[in-house]
């Protein structure tokens, strides 16, 4: 059969096919981009930004756990000014979708933070971040709750025309319900999952390894939960998603997809292997080969209710 389709689009962004990396694992793709090109990638979520300059938490920030890694980096970035004026026109010069991430403390620093993003020619969209667990001011705090998280998605719809993906926290009690308020302040697509919330102890000093004491959990260990929690939201709104958490091969961005994901995001994988990103592409292409699927697009839904 002749190549398999894998581009695909969702909420007017468009992809050649469905891998991104995920914000925080790559930077704005300077790095990444001395192995292999990233216009081999259908999208990048570049570093989280925010309105001033943010050193980030104590060190130390990273901690390997049994298939997993625990970090407390804390939104580490250069501010909003620097990275529109020097990093965003660097990465956008690439085909392939750029999405930038957004964080704040007060909800007014999300719109202000929307706004300076939106005037850089060539980004595809802003991902809102109310899901990171590292920070002590806002964060995960706006993504708790249903009110609090549409108050944020509220505020940046004000600022930006540009599309507006919603990562959600896996640290709450009934993430649909999160996933409803987020769509209704108008979201036009929601990414999940951030890190689950984590601690490692040194048994030598008998205190936290980390400097933050907690960080957040990513890696294969966090798959299994991750693609549940896809497929109960893919079932709960109309908006699409990016599914996220402990890919590292083809077969693992296939569950999600198949749990209901239009594109999936890659990031702890690039640690363990820079090349995972390019070794997914390639696998989701023999996999359609094999099993004679003209197009990507056939499978994402496939296991929810209803598609067995």
């Amino acid at each position: 059969m002749n190549k398999p389709n894998l581009a695909v689009e969702f909420a007017g962004i468009k992809m050649k096919n469905p891998v991104m990396t995920a914000s925080g694992t790559c930077g704005y793709g300077r790095e990444l981009n001395r192995i292999f090109p990233l216009e081999r990638l259908g999208g990048i979520s570049v570093k989280g930004t925010t309105l001033e300059p943010r050193l980030g938490n104590n060190m130390p920030r990273i901690a390997e756990t049994p298939a997993g890694l625990l970090n407390c980096v804390g939104l580490q970035n250069p501010g909003a000014v620097k990275v529109t004026q020097k990093e965003l026109p660097w990465v956008v010069q690439h085909d392939l979708a750029v999405i930038v991430n957004i964080a704040g403390g007060a909800v007014e620093d999300y719109g202000k933070v929307a706004a300076m993003v939106s005037n850089v020619q060539g980004v595809a969209a802003l991902e809102v971040n109310i899901s990171c667990p590292n920070v002590s001011a806002g964060g995960m705090a706006h993504g708790a709750k249903p009110e609090t998280a549409a108050a944020v998605v509220k505020e940046v719809r004000q600022n930006t025309n540009l599309p507006m993906i919603v990562k959600l926290s896996p640290n709450v009690t009934n993430i649909v319900e999160i996933a409803k308020a987020v769509e209704k302040a108008g979201a036009d697509a929601v990414s999940l999952i951030n890190t689950l919330l984590g601690m490692e102890i040194d048994i030598e000093s008998r205190s936290p390894l980390l400097g933050n004491k907690v960080g957040g959990l990513s890696g294969p260990a966090v798959h299994p939960v991750a693609v549940r929690m896809v497929w109960q939201v893919a079932q709960a709104v109309k908006i699409p998603i990016i599914g996220m958490g402990g890919i590292m091969t083809a077969e693992d961005a296939l569950q999600f997809m198949m749990a209901g994901a239009t594109a999936i995001a890659i990031g702890s994988g690039t640690m363990v292997d820079p090349m995972t990103p390019i070794k997914v592409i390639e696998g989701l292409e023999e996999w359609l080969i094999k099993e004679g699927i003209a197009d990507i697009k056939q499978i994402i839904g496939a296991a929810l209710p209803g598609k067995l």
